[in-house]
């Protein structure tokens, strides 16, 4: 499934509009709506981060990424892979100190 197609998908799913995407993501309402329809050629990884966020999906379920794939980081199919053998609550737990690492990180930069 490309990747405008998913964002349709969940978009539709959460019962949001462009604009509700599109502000939450911090581009246009055109823009998402090219992504959808599948004339934007090449968004860039700052932006599919964001959506994946918004959605609360990975980016490989966004990108339908291949976790077997042979470029695949093998250690973070690792931690996936052990991460899906935990509690919710740990996951949450987990997700937590993810956002946490990564606003610090946005922070520095």
């Amino acid at each position: 499934m490309s990747l405008g197609r998913r964002i349709n998908e969940l978009r539709l799913k959460a019962g949001e509009s462009l604009q509700d995407v599109a502000t939450a993501v911090g581009v246009s309402k055109a823009h998402i709506w090219e992504l959808e329809k599948g004339r934007t050629d090449n968004p860039s990884m700052a932006l599919v981060t964001r959506l994946a966020d918004h959605f609360q999906v990975s980016l490989g379920y966004l990108v339908s990424e291949d976790l077997d794939a042979p470029d695949a980081d093998d250690d973070l199919v690792r931690m996936f892979r052990q991460a899906q053998e935990l509690p919710v609550e740990d996951r949450e737990t987990l997700d937590a100190l993810l956002q946490s690492f990564r606003q610090r990180r946005s922070r520095k930069d």
